[in-house]
């Protein structure tokens, strides 16, 4: 598999550490709000990367965190006049609704900061004593300059670095120099606060991820993901802290998935575009974000419109069609048949797709692909060992991208089963006033029936 790696700036082919293993950590949310639909494109896009690995055989040891220490969660607590953790135990329930509701898997662990205090502290701790962090007015510091390969993530001269966060000092400001981080934040009157030997305070929002990567996955992991907008700062200070503090590389593989647009500008609240996960969910349901989301190759941008999501729902309809037709013909289907070439074929197009990194738009047209070809067959009357081998390769590449998750089995009454089944013996006698009669009579009562190879199909108006 080749994976566009933000560090080299190239498609490199994929090596593990660990022959058969892959150690990913996926940046997760800050919970003091519900989840916008800008944060569940990574969380759709590496819970795919994970599936699609495992579905490859690799034994994937996923972590994704949850921020539940921050200036947002405090100001929140604040203004609601509750704890920090109430408002971090609200939203992280939050979170799974949304999570649950986009088929977004349960990473192997979710570690929260707050539970890593310890890890944390030892780190910085190392830190000091190596030279890379200092202590000021109660604070802790990294010295950005020390570390020899700073910006080599972000691919940004020191220099640029350097003039951008000169702007964002204030007079106030009691680091040694603009460019250094916060890895500890003395406490202040009312807020949460932890011992540690550099004075009571809380930890800064880069060395979290540090410590619960190493935690664990150990020192050097395989993929490291995250959106765009995490490679600077965030992601190039988790660099600078982490080999420093361990003395080897952090992370081999760097995966960071694009922004989202909503109708062709910037998602933000201040042009009241700005949309959570609920928001659209309600109007929409789930899977139509999902689908949204995973459409485009996941380095793209891609823009929201209501038009848009209009057209996944599309989409996904003609692939519950699909599952529609196979459950019909696995009950209606004759003994036997040869299984098509196309299965392989389609397969072979789908693995070439998601090996070309991670290449979902690609992926998705290949499946698009099976479904006219499985359709086809079906009606041409395939028998029962054919129809068995599509359920089968249909449900892995749905299921690889986390679709089709919706299936509902619907019984008929049995006044409707009754009808249709007289119907099926007029036929059969040749009675068709009598079909025809009760044709029109099922319609009245919301139900379509289409007379296939396999027999009757039913559906709802």
């Amino acid at each position: 598999m080749k994976i566009f790696n933000t560090l080299t700036r190239s498609k490199d082919e994929f090596v593990p550490i660990k022959e058969g293993e892959a150690k990913i950590y996926a940046c997760g949310p800050t919970v003091y709000n519900y989840i916008h639909i800008g944060n569940a494109r990574p969380l759709c896009v590496f819970d795919v990367l994970r599936r699609y690995l495992e579905w490859r055989g690799y034994k994937v040891n996923f972590v994704q965190n949850f921020t539940d220490i921050d200036d947002k969660l405090i100001k929140k607590a604040n203004e609601e006049n509750i704890t920090v953790p109430e408002v971090a135990e609200r939203f992280i329930g939050e979170f799974w609704t949304d999570a649950k509701g986009l088929n977004v898997r349960e990473a192997t662990v979710h570690p929260r900061a707050t539970e890593n205090i310890e890890q944390i502290i030892e780190i910085i701790s190392s830190l000091i004593e190596n030279g890379y962090a200092y202590t000021a007015g109660g604070d802790v510091y990294y010295r950005a300059k020390k570390f020899r390969d700073y910006g080599k993530l972000s691919h940004q001269p020191l220099e640029e670095l350097e003039a951008g966060a000169s702007e964002r000092v204030d007079s106030g400001d009691i680091k040694e120099d603009p460019m250094d981080f916060c890895l500890w934040k003395g406490a202040k009157p009312g807020e949460p606060y932890w011992e540690s030997p550099f004075g009571k305070g809380r930890p800064g929002w880069h060395i979290e991820c540090s410590a619960m990567a190493c935690r664990y996955l150990g020192k050097t992991i395989d993929i490291h993901c995250g959106g765009l907008d995490l490679i600077f700062p965030h992601h190039e200070n988790e660099i600078a802290q982490s080999e420093a503090a361990n003395g080897c590389e952090f992370a081999h593989y760097w995966m960071h998935n694009g922004f989202i647009n909503v109708d062709n500008h910037k998602m933000s609240k201040s042009l009241n575009n700005f949309f959570t996960v609920r928001d659209v969910a309600e109007k929409f349901g789930y899977e139509p974000i999902r689908y949204f989301l995973i459409s485009s190759q996941y380095r793209s941008p891609i823009n929201y419109s209501v038009e848009i999501i209009e057209q996944a729902k599309n989409s996904l309809e003609r692939l519950y069609n699909c599952r529609d037709n196979i459950d019909f013909a696995l009950k209606n289907a004759g003994e036997g048949g040869e299984i098509p070439d196309f299965i392989e074929q389609r397969r072979q197009e789908f693995i070439d797709a998601m090996e070309d990194d991670l290449n979902t738009a690609d992926a998705l047209a290949a499946i698009f692909m099976l479904v006219r070809d499985i359709n086809t067959a079906i009606s041409e009357g395939a028998g029962k060992t054919a129809v068995e081998a599509f359920a089968d390769i249909f449900d892995q590449l749905t299921g690889v991208l986390g679709l089709v998750y919706n299936r509902k089995t619907e019984a008929l009454d049995s006044e409707i089963e009754e009808l249709i089944e007289k119907r099926t013996q007029a036929r059969k006698t040749k009675d068709f006033k009598t079909a025809d009669e009760i044709r029109d009579k099922l319609k009245k009562m919301g139900i379509i029936l289409e007379d296939t190879p396999q027999g009757v199909k039913w559906s709802r108006i």
